[in-house]
């Protein structure tokens, strides 16, 4: 692992009832996050090879602890999402970098698999600042019932030279979703949108 990792944490979230309604089936969300270094702190690179290649790290390994975390099949993941939060002395395209170019390889494989984009967000921040982590399904972006997120922060990080990496996973949608539109039943699989 090339990444300079100062700490890792995983959350789960089950929900089992919304508003007095009991779910047939609890909700069940994870979202593994690592505080680490920024190796460009401070200071404009132009080449931010090193953040792509520590993204395809991060992916592989949050990818993994998220799925542990479930203790389910990977065939059981229905959404996903990434997010990253920098401290102030980096910036966004820092994010980006992790974000985008190689983590969402490895987190497919992870699951066995997922045609659609996998939904992000970045921000800059202190530590302690919360960010949501945006949820879509794994396989098809317009199903609506799993437009989802979940919030997390870590106390001390980012610190002005960290940024906080994050991956969640989800098994089932939002809770008693009722806003019409593709349901998973109706997924062709066709092209990560439908």
């Amino acid at each position: 692992m090339n990444a300079s990792i100062r700490r890792i944490s995983v959350i789960v979230e089950e929900t089992h009832a919304e508003i007095g309604v009991k779910l047939d089936k609890p909700v069940r969300k994870a979202a593994a996050v690592a505080v680490i270094a920024n190796p460009f702190a401070g200071r404009y690179v132009e080449d931010l090879t090193v953040l792509v290649d520590l993204g395809a790290e991060l992916g592989d390994l949050l990818g993994h602890k998220c799925l542990t975390a479930l203790g389910v099949s990977p065939t059981v993941v229905e959404s996903y999402g990434k997010a990253a939060l920098v401290g102030e002395d980096g910036e966004l395209e820092h994010a980006a970098a992790l974000l985008h170019p190689s983590l969402g390889k490895p987190l497919r494989d992870t699951i066995g698999g997922g045609a659609a984009l996998i939904p992000s967000s970045k921000k800059r921040g202190g530590p302690g600042r919360p960010f949501d982590i945006p949820l879509g399904h794994k396989d098809a972006a317009f199903v609506r019932s799993h437009f989802d997120g979940m919030e997390v922060s870590v106390s001390d990080a980012p610190k002005p030279d960290e940024i906080v990496v994050a991956i969640a996973m989800a098994v089932g949608g939002r809770p008693l979703p009722r806003i019409g539109g593709l349901t998973v039943s109706g997924i062709e699989g066709k092209d990560g949108l439908r």
